[in-house]
């Protein structure tokens, strides 16, 4: 289960800075929007949230390339970013959050197993000065406790990654 406490540091974060925050998500299917907005006066901070389950709504939605989905498959690195960035372009925010994965029971392969989750991060400074970053997670047990995993993963993460 996620801490509230991590969601109210993260709120905090994105207080003092004037900063406002928006995800994109694959298959946690809105359960970090959902988590995000779990905290009263979250519309202080967080912006909007994007379910891009289909490839065709990763295109359209948040500008990834079909070249990189062709290429590396939805969920990697390489679209997990372009996920994030996409987000924080189109949302106007300085912070964003991709997830991307395999939450199973089915859909996995040898390469990527079910429970495999890549995640970005897109971040713009005051100085508007960006910068991405990425991580593939394995998570173990079934559907629900890997989504569950990966969204508090997600936010923990940019917690961290804002403090600094």
């Amino acid at each position: 289960m996620h801490s509230l406490d991590t969601i109210k540091t993260l709120a905090e974060i994105l207080l003092a800075k004037s900063w406002k925050m928006a995800a994109a998500e694959s298959c946690t299917g809105g359960l970090v929007c959902a988590t995000l907005t779990e905290l009263a006066g979250s519309s202080e901070w967080f912006e909007r949230g994007y379910i891009t389950y289909s490839n065709a709504a990763k295109e359209e939605n948040l500008g990834v390339p079909a070249e990189l989905i062709q290429s590396f498959g939805a969920v990697s690195e390489q679209v997990a970013k372009a996920m994030a960035e996409g987000a924080q372009a189109n949302s106007g925010a300085n912070a964003a959050i991709s997830i991307t994965g395999i939450a199973g029971p089915s859909g996995g392969s040898a390469d990527k197993p079910v429970g495999t989750v890549c995640f970005g991060w897109a971040i713009q400074n005051d100085a508007g000065e960006n910068r991405a970053l990425t991580k593939t997670m394995h998570f173990a047990g079934d559907r629900q406790a890997i989504r569950k995993q990966a969204c508090n993963y997600v936010i923990s993460e940019l917690a961290k990654l804002l403090e600094n």
